[in-house]
């Protein structure tokens, strides 16, 4: 098994986006905080997938060979530069980071 990559563990995600139990959980534990936004990397809504596919799509290849390692700054730079939201793109890069780290 080699490295993860941002690629792989965007691939990942597809086989639970819009999953029904998956968007149920997330419903169910909804509140104005924001706490069920951590269960996106288990069951993405089809929109959620769709901008974390844009987003990785726009990081430059020194993005994505060390994504694992981007800063705060780099993560909003890259959800501006793709039109998506900074929160959601950080939980999908520091997912990234914690799967990565459990793989090397």
């Amino acid at each position: 098994m080699g490295r993860l990559t941002i690629e792989a563990f965007l691939q990942r995600l597809s086989a639970f986006v819009g999953d029904d139990y998956g968007m149920q959980f997330r419903n169910q534990f909804k509140d104005n905080a924001g706490s069920s936004e951590l269960a996106m990397l288990a069951a993405p809504s089809r929109q959620e997938y769709e901008e974390l596919k844009k987003a990785v799509a726009i990081m430059t290849d020194d993005e994505k060979e060390n994504a694992a390692k981007l800063s705060d700054e780099q993560v909003a730079r890259i959800a501006a530069d793709a039109g998506v939201d900074t929160g959601k793109l950080a939980i999908f890069i520091n997912g990234f980071a914690l799967e990565s780290r459990k793989t090397q």
